[in-house]
């Protein structure tokens, strides 16, 4: 019987996973992950998702199943990786995605570690996605998760071959009114509970402050330029800005404005129309390949800026230190430098990278 160990976070994605897997007759150990004490967050400790509420939620569904259940401290490593890389990022002008970062550095990393440590066969999330094997090639294959409007394959193009061989996505297959009907017939506690949207962090958006708080001082000001040099006025910090942003500027303009450009050595934004952040061209670095060992020719593929975002026509192709050039079709809107870009054949994640 192969012992699956199953992240829980006190939802009812992780909490139906355990559930499905413990059907399927694994044997199965139930983990939940302390990322954060409580100077780390201040007042807004408690209205995270993973607050010590979240962790008891995921105690009560492994009584109720009747399974070993765990607290691992990656405190630690998550302050020193993910907190640390989402600060620097934006201290340097670009925007970061802290949910790729952990999956990297965390879930998929250290967590994964610990489980085959323990001798345990594979780690279990509530990610909606799935992963199959190629019948020609051998490869493992990331692939969409069946809802289209739940599907995280975006936030999990890191994963390398070895990762996969050891991971399960019990929930691929499904759609979330799915989980939730599993989750009420069963009982448990928290088929009803709302999903978190924020960064796990910075609950209610509020990265800025986060960094301050992270860092120990008010973020620098410094002006707002437009597209000639011109100063415009002074913005309220630099990190409170990111590419495309439109509303906050409080500027007096005929024009609406937007950000185009961040300058971390002076501090300036620089400014200008919507029309000036469509490109055709990005450039991404610290590739994973998934679908295929390493892109050695152009390949037609789709591509994501953004979670949220549509993916849209492209052709990639190598460059030099194992960079990646995307051609876009069609122009896309405020491409930035920090977020993940990933690769799409298909309902098949081929890889991804970090927009430089």
């Amino acid at each position: 019987m192969s012992h699956v160990y199953i992240a829980m976070s006190g939802g009812v994605d992780s909490s139906v996973s355990a559930l499905l897997l413990q059907q399927a007759g694994y044997q199965i150990s139930g983990v939940n992950l302390r990322l954060f004490h409580n100077e780390d967050l201040g007042e807004s400790r408690e209205k995270t998702c993973c607050s010590l509420s979240d962790a008891e939620d995921a105690r009560m569904v492994a009584r109720r199943l009747g399974f070993p259940f765990y607290v691992f401290d990656f405190s630690q490593i998550f302050r020193d990786t993910v907190i640390q890389e989402f600060v620097e990022s934006y201290q340097r002008g670009q925007t970061p995605n802290p949910c790729v970062a952990c999956n990297r550095s965390v879930k998929f990393g250290a967590l994964l570690h610990r489980v085959l440590a323990l001798h345990g066969d594979f780690l279990a999330t509530g990610h909606y996605a799935q992963i199959v094997r190629s019948t020609t090639t051998g490869r493992y294959l990331l692939k969409r998760g069946a809802d289209r409007s739940k599907d995280q394959s975006y936030f999990l193009y890191m994963l390398t071959q070895e990762q996969l061989a050891h991971t399960l996505f019990p929930l691929g297959g499904l759609h979330k009114s799915q989980v939730r009907e599993i989750a009420a017939e069963h009982g448990l506690i928290n088929a009803s509970k709302r999903d978190s949207q924020d960064i796990c962090f910075a609950p209610d958006g509020d990265y800025a402050t986060f960094i301050e708080r992270a860092t120990g001082h008010p973020s620098p000001t410094g002006p707002f330029l437009d597209e000639t040099g011109h100063i415009l006025g002074q913005h309220k910090g630099f990190v409170r800005y990111t590419r495309g942003q439109h509303k906050g500027l409080g500027l007096p303009t005929e024009q609406p404005l937007y950000v185009l450009e961040k300058d971390a050595e002076t501090n300036a934004i620089r400014l200008g129309p919507d029309s000036a952040l469509w490109e055709d061209t990005l450039i991404a670095e610290h590739m994973n390949w998934i679908s295929i060992p390493t892109l050695s020719a152009p390949m037609s593929v789709t591509v994501k800026t953004r979670y949220s975002q549509r993916e849209a026509a492209a052709v990639i192709e190598p460059m030099e230190r194992g960079r990646v050039r995307a051609i876009f079709d069609e122009p896309q809107r405020a491409i930035t430098a920090g977020q993940a870009v990933v690769f799409y054949d298909g309902e098949i994640v081929v890889g991804g990278g970090t927009i430089c």
